[in-house]
């Protein structure tokens, strides 16, 4: 998978290759995916981490995150997270066009095309098949409208897509790649949840697959903002920042329901 969707009890490849109750994420920074909190930053992208921790260590902190992970979350209330990603998923997609479109390089070109591809045509049906196991139909995903934190962050990434630079993109889309895995992997330090359907979540986003996927765009961030000055890299902090709190914003969604006041 491409960075996010829903598991169907296998993981599937990717082109390229404790519980949650506030724990520093720093604790859960081994493997590729992740980076060490002590020492300067020897790349960007750890900069940009360590800008965004607090925001991804309330993430953890989240009651839907840490009902994922004990396996104490309503069902109902996920439900909502499996149907507002569906959606999430589609306007993800568009952002892989995008880099395609805007690659500097073949290489760059040719992982973005299968990220397209992959989301289109596998991780969606991964994720209807996920969905069906809370009883939630193929119609019922394509039918069910964006809720307002959905429609917000969806139209920022495919702005920054269509406005900005590949850097741009790139910088508003790590956080969710990375972030998932970076969740997981916390989750995965404890004892896995009964509800297999919640074991199965965070096995898949803290498998090596998605660690390799959320590595390469790490390093393709890093690549692309070598040699940026003071005010580009300000704008690609300023845009890893807004993509991590709309991260959070979106676990809370799920977590108490949301529609449009009018």
């Amino acid at each position: 998978m491409s960075g996010r969707g829903g598991p169907a009890g296998a993981g599937s490849a990717v082109p390229g290759g404790g519980p949650g109750a506030g724990a520093p994420l720093a604790a859960a920074t081994t493997g590729p995916a992740g980076i060490a909190a002590a020492g300067p930053a020897t790349s960007f992208s750890e900069e940009l981490y360590r800008a965004a921790q607090p925001i991804w260590e309330a993430q953890l902190a989240h009651p839907f995150v840490r009902g994922i992970g004990d396996g104490t979350l309503d069902p109902a209330v996920f439900r909502r997270w499996v149907v507002q990603d569906y959606r999430y998923l589609i306007e993800f997609a568009r952002i892989f066009a995008w880099a395609a479109a805007k690659a500097d390089r073949l290489e760059s070109m040719a992982w973005y095309a299968a990220a397209l591809d992959l989301t289109l045509n596998t991780e969606m049906a991964l994720h209807r098949q996920y969905a069906a196991r809370f009883g939630i139909s193929a119609a019922e995903l394509e039918s069910a409208p964006m809720w307002p934190t959905t429609r917000a962050y969806t139209d920022f990434l495919v702005r920054t897509a269509a406005e900005g630079d590949l850097a741009d993109l790139v910088a508003a889309l790590l956080p969710c790649a990375w972030g998932y895995v970076t969740i997981a992997r916390e989750l995965a330090r404890s004892e896995p949840p009964a509800d297999q359907r919640y074991a199965d979540w965070i096995a898949q986003y803290a498998s090596p697959e998605f660690a390799q996927a959320a590595e390469w765009l790490r390093a393709e961030l890093d690549r692309l903002a070598a040699g940026a000055g003071p005010e580009k890299r300000a704008r690609l902090r300023e845009l890893f920042l807004l993509s991590s709190r709309y991260e959070w914003q979106f676990w809370e969604m799920c977590w108490r329901g949301e529609e449009w006041p009018v």
